[in-house]
């Protein structure tokens, strides 16, 4: 079993005396479904689950009347053994996308309260299909991630104590000792390429077969461009799929600001705008947001039409990429992508901690792969693959724009000079 944090998330909402229903977002196969059965399993007496793709037959069970009495009547019926005893039953009602009356229903178990209801659905359908009325005020909500890196740590054995002990190297600014440190490494590099997805970790967990992990992540990919031709309208399907299928190229430039030219010859934002923001709603992209000065706040500098596009799952983006490069990352030999995967696994990093993404560039030229909110200064943050590389863009920004903090991540040990700290590249996750 995978040790996931959004547990304890749901233990919290479940001691909560003023909880509502609760929906859990993510995108498709990121383990909603799995870590919320066991939730259930370990937390409640009785446990009921209604999988509306799995049973689309179930659907008809919300289509007459909402309230509660009748919806307990007709699940006790219909769905087999299931035991629905007030303040002693959690209701999972799973793949809620595909049935919007029972999204519009949870309104009224919120008031009803006799139950616990947990709902689970895939972004693009949460987002996309319509409901009859909205339970607005009356859930609460979860977004679920791929396993982060701490958590793809755990999977691989690296016990919390482990980590606690690195991060008081990282706190106290004190090198690693090089075992440790070439240890955490090849983690690193192992979880670049295998990413977050629950089956793919747990294939490489059990196998340590890169083949078999890029099997299950090229499947994966072909579920997202299914979901694009289930979810989108109309012509968004075909836009969507092309930017879908364009961030490869976009990360293999210089200059990784996203060019709608390179989706089509001519492609401009009002023809695919719409359709970049279907990705990022379904759950498949971050956008990083190009910040016109580098100070706080960083939102309020953030340019809404000068952005990057990164994968949110970096395991994903290298099945995106040719048989070989797999290997490549181990090995340190990428070539043109190599700065583009590093930038694009420290952008997945910070996102699954719940950060917003920003960079700072100015004439193509003196550009901050990140900035952030840190100690309640504008942070620049740098991104080195190779471990050799002077920060002449770290340096610019403290001379011309008063920047006083900066941080270097890179292959190397802690260290550092004045006013800017060098980290190796896996304490992304302390940031």
């Amino acid at each position: 079993m995978l040790k996931r944090k959004i547990y304890d998330d749901l233990i919290y909402w479940k001691s909560r005396h003023d909880k509502q229903c609760l929906i859990v977002k993510g995108a498709r196969q990121v383990g909603k479904t799995f870590i919320i059965e066991v939730f259930a399993r370990n937390n409640y007496r009785y446990h009921t689950t209604i999988n509306f793709v799995q049973n689309p037959a179930y659907k008809t069970i919300f289509d007459g009347d909402l309230d509660i009495d009748t919806l307990i009547k007709q699940i006790s019926l219909r769905v087999p053994k299931s035991q629905l005893v007030p303040g002693e039953t959690l209701l999972f009602l799973d793949e809620i996308q595909d049935c919007p009356n029972a999204r519009a229903a949870l309104k009224f178990f919120t008031q009803d309260r006799r139950f616990d209801v947990v709902a689970s659905g895939s972004l693009p359908g949460i987002n996309y299909n319509e409901v009859p009325s909205y339970p607005v005020g009356y859930v609460d909500h979860l977004d679920m991630h791929s396993l982060s890196f701490e958590e793809f740590l755990w999977a691989n054995g690296v016990m919390p104590a482990s980590i606690a002990d690195i991060y008081d190297y990282f706190d106290k600014r004190k090198p690693v000792p090089s075992a440790i440190h070439e240890r955490m490494m090849e983690l690193f590099k192992e979880y670049i390429v295998v990413g977050g997805m629950p089956r793919a970790v747990l294939e490489f967990v059990n196998t340590h077969n890169f083949m078999n992990v890029l099997k299950i992540q090229r499947g994966i990919l072909a579920d997202y461009e299914d979901d694009i031709a289930k979810y989108a309208k109309g012509t968004e399907k075909a836009k969507a799929r092309a930017c879908f299928l364009s961030i490869p190229k976009h990360l293999s430039k210089d200059y990784k600001k996203f060019q709608y030219s390179i989706v089509e010859r001519g492609g401009t934002a009002r023809k695919y705008g719409g359709s970049l923001m279907w990705l990022f709603d379904a759950g498949v992209i971050n956008f990083c947001h190009n910040i016109s000065i580098p100070e706080l706040p960083l939102e309020g500098n953030a340019k809404s039409d000068v952005f990057k596009v990164y994968m949110r799952d970096t395991g994903l983006l290298m099945a995106m990429l040719e048989d070989g490069s797999q290997e490549d990352v181990i090995n340190g030999n990428l070539g043109i992508y190599k700065g583009a995967i590093y930038e694009n696994i420290i952008a997945d990093i910070l996102g699954k901690s719940g950060r917003k993404l920003y960079y700072f560039e100015q004439n193509n030229k003196l550009e901050i792969d990140f900035f952030i909110r840190r100690n309640n200064t504008a942070t620049a943050v740098e991104v080195k693959a190779a471990d050799n590389t002077k920060s002449k863009s770290m340096e610019a920004v403290f001379n011309r724009y008063g920047i006083r903090y900066g941080i270097k991540l890179s292959a190397k040990n802690i260290g550092g000079t004045k006013g800017i700290d060098s980290f190796p590249l896996y304490m992304a996750m302390f940031l």
